[in-house]
């Protein structure tokens, strides 16, 4: 850590006000986000507040390199993985959350559906962090990749395989054979 002089109580003060107005200001985003990852709102509630504890007492380990929100994210996703995996199973929570994607609801099939949240369960970790990261929270390419420490063209990339992945699954059960082919990806600006 640094040393206690007087402007390191100043920037924890300022850290520890920025922190607190996320949290007042994001907090659904966050519950939403984790709660998808550990797969219980229950869950997903300790896991924030577990997360917002760790960011307070380790504030000054932030070095400023990002945005302190990107910074949150990392810390809030790496809780709730723990929790996840503190768990016995890997579960989408039964209630998801309401879908955003650019200001309207994102086009998908019924996210409730039963067998879409196991597909979205099967998916790779990072498939899925990044598929609740863009649709649950709305965060842009380089959101997602500040908060995950990934570069943008991973995001994109990991976001088009597990397009990919789900609807190859989806091919069968709609009986499309053109839904299991591959799907070119979508041109993102970032």
């Amino acid at each position: 850590m640094t040393d206690a002089g007087p402007n390191s109580t100043m920037r924890s003060a300022e850290l520890m006000s920025a922190i607190e107005e996320a949290y007042t200001t994001r907090f659904p985003q966050f519950l939403r986000v984790a709660s998808a990852i550990v797969g219980d709102a229950e869950r997903g509630r300790d896991a924030v507040q577990d997360a917002f504890a760790r960011a307070i007492s380790r504030r000054l380990d932030f070095r400023g390199d990002g945005p302190l929100e990107a910074w949150l994210w990392r810390t809030v996703t790496n809780v709730a993985r723990d929790h996840r995996r503190t768990a016995s199973m890997t579960v989408l929570s039964a209630e998801p959350p309401e879908p955003r994607f650019g200001g309207t609801s994102m086009p998908t099939l019924d996210a409730a559906d039963p067998t879409m949240r196991e597909r979205v369960a099967r998916l790779p970790e990072r498939q899925r962090l990044v598929l609740f990261l863009r649709y649950y929270v709305d965060l842009s390419y380089t959101e997602i990749g500040e908060a995950l420490e990934i570069r943008t063209g991973t995001v994109s990339a990991t976001l088009n395989a597990a397009h990919n992945a789900l609807r190859r699954g989806l091919g069968p059960e709609l009986g499309s054979p053109a839904l299991s082919a591959p799907v070119p990806p979508l041109a993102v600006a970032a």
